[in-house]
């Protein structure tokens, strides 16, 4: 159970990130920026493993960095495809 709430901490912290970085019209509030910074992290684990940086493996800067990449991507992806 501890591990959900982990993620969802790291989620907003990384949603919210990710919005103040590149700020502009974006959907939602808070939940769309947990499942956005949750997401992110899942894609950044995923890229970053995939070029052998690392993955998320915990709440340390190493991983919300490579968590908040993940999210500015997906914000990214989301503002072409709406744009």
């Amino acid at each position: 159970m501890t591990g959900i709430f982990s993620w969802l901490a790291l989620g907003l912290v990384v949603g919210i990130l990710a919005k103040w970085i590149m700020p502009g019209k974006d959907p939602g509030g808070l939940i769309v920026t947990i499942l956005i910074g949750i997401a992110g992290a899942m894609v950044g684990g995923w890229i970053g493993t995939m070029i052998g940086f690392g993955s998320v493996t915990g709440f340390d800067i190493r991983s919300l960095a490579v968590a908040t990449g993940g999210a500015l991507l997906l914000l990214f992806g989301w503002r072409r495809l709406k744009g």
